[in-house]
C-alpha cells in the first residue's frame, strides 16, 4: 500500500498497551501492531513523550522508562510541537489545552486520524477522531 494511513496516537491509547488495561488492552495493542508492522504510519505527539516517561518511570525506574520510549521509537514517529502547534492551539476551544496540542499536532503532520479513546474531549475535531477499534474496522 504505497499511501498507508498517517495516524496520531494519543497517550492513553499507549498507555492501555503499557499496562495492559482492560477492556481496552486488544484494540489498543492491535493499533500498535499495525503501525509496528508497517500497516499504518504511527505518530505520537512530542509533548506526549515527556508525559510517557514520567508515569513509567514514576510506577517503575527511569531505566524502564527509557527502555519502553526507544521500543516505541522503533515503529512511531514524532509529531512534532513547535510554537505554530502551541499558538493554534491556544485557539482551540477545547476544555483541556494538552488535547488541543494534541489535535495541532496531528494537524501539523496531516495526520489522517488521530486516536483516542476519549473522542468527545476533540470537539470540534479538526480531522477525524477515532476510537482504536474503529479505526481497526476501517483497515
Amino acid at each position: 500500500m504505497a499511501n498507508r494511513l498517517r495516524v496520531v496516537i494519543d497517550l492513553n491509547v499507549i498507555l492501555d498497551v503499557l499496562q495492559q488495561r482492560e477492556p481496552f488492552y486488544e484494540a489498543s495493542a492491535a493499533l500498535l501492531a499495525a503501525a509496528e508492522t508497517g500497516r499504518i504510519d504511527g505518530y505520537m505527539a512530542a509533548h506526549s513523550v515527556t508525559t510517557l516517561f514520567y508515569l513509567i518511570q514514576k510506577g517503575k525506574s527511569s531505566a524502564e522508562a527509557r527502555a519502553a520510549i526507544t521500543n516505541l521509537l522503533q515503529f512511531l514517529k514524532i509529531a512534532p510541537v513547535d510554537q505554530a502547534t502551541i499558538e493554534q492551539s491556544l485557539n482551540l476551544d477545547y476544555g483541556d489545552f494538552e488535547d488541543a496540542v494534541q489535535m495541532m499536532s496531528a494537524v501539523q503532520c496531516r495526520a489522517d486520524y488521530l486516536i483516542t479513546r476519549n473522542v468527545k474531549d476533540y470537539q470540534p475535531a479538526l480531522l477525524p477522531v477515532v476510537q482504536p477499534v474503529d479505526l481497526l474496522g476501517t483497515l
